[in-house]
């Protein structure tokens, strides 16, 4: 891909998901996430019912009267997108791979941040750490998140999220909000999900399609894993084969949910043909009402 497709193609996602940040998640975004503390803002003349613990003594002897200090919610905010880059991502039988769609929400999510002046990062990952770009600010650095989404070539196919999330931890000191973008056909991360989630505001947004469940009777045919890259022949007439595909990806569903669950995480599940605006309006809103 040349660079003049990579910028048309920026462009494009640009001009769709920086819409829907705009009109529809920006104040519920504002809302679902907290500041992560308080700052001093003023002193002002006591008030009946005011906490007494906030009297400013200093301005209250030069006055001869008390005043109180007053304190706002510390709004800016850190937004970490940690992407899988793997094998996997690269399926679809609808319209497009599992991997755009990914792309398409991290840079809605990404547009939603910068217009509440937060600061944004994207960790990429596989197996091991593929590219980290620290959080900051801005329109220019949001299009070199989108960019790297786009034409980024990992080094590997295989998943590890729990070497991620302990990447993550090591790099991340400060509390952040983290989106988790992945099909997680992965386990053994739970540990560290739940030590991160101590810490970081996690959701994981789990991005399937329809055939990731199942696979159709089509006789013997040859099937690549897209992570190993190893073709073999598979006996898809099977019923026992079909049912033991259905079973694995129905265990990576319920160790999905139940991590998250367990770490105090939020998760959002959306088909690559579904509307992620639904799912993502509908889930900063029920968190936005907690």
């Amino acid at each position: 891909m040349d660079t003049k497709e990579i910028l048309k193609k920026v462009r494009k996602i640009e001009i769709k998901t920086r819409r829907l940040s705009n009109h529809i998640f920006s104040g519920e975004y504002h809302s679902s996430f907290k500041g992560r503390g308080m700052t001093f803002s003023e002193v002002r003349q006591y008030q009946y019912g005011d906490d007494v613990r906030a009297i400013d003594w200093n301005v209250t002897a030069r006055y001869n009267e008390p005043f109180v200090k007053v304190f706002e919610e510390e709004r800016e905010l850190t937004m970490v997108l940690m992407v899988d880059v793997s094998g996997s991502e690269y399926f679809g039988t609808t319209q497009q791979f599992k991997r755009e769609t990914i792309t398409e929400i991290a840079a809605t999510l990404a547009f939603s941040a910068i217009q509440n002046n937060d600061k944004v990062g994207l960790l990429l990952f596989s197996d091991e750490m593929e590219l980290y770009i620290p959080p900051k600010k801005g329109k220019s650095h949001v299009l070199r998140i989108i960019r790297e989404l786009i034409e980024f070539k990992p080094k590997s196919k295989k998943t590890d999220l729990n070497a991620a999330l302990k990447f993550f931890s090591s790099v991340m000191k400060k509390k952040a909000i983290v989106f988790i973008l992945s099909d997680f056909m992965d386990s053994h991360y739970e540990h560290t999900l739940k030590i991160v989630g101590r810490k970081h505001d996690v959701t994981g947004i789990r991005v399937y399609d329809i055939h990731d469940s199942a696979i159709p009777n089509l006789g013997m045919v040859p099937m690549r894993d897209a992570e190993t890259g190893k073709t073999m022949l598979v006996n898809t007439a099977s019923k026992s084969v079909r049912n033991g595909y259905k079973a694995h990806y129905l265990e990576m569903v319920d160790y999905f949910e139940k991590s998250f669950t367990h770490s105090g995480s939020g998760t959002i599940s959306s088909q690559i043909d579904e509307s992620y605006v639904k799912k993502l309006l509908g889930y900063f809103k029920r968190k936005g009402a907690k």
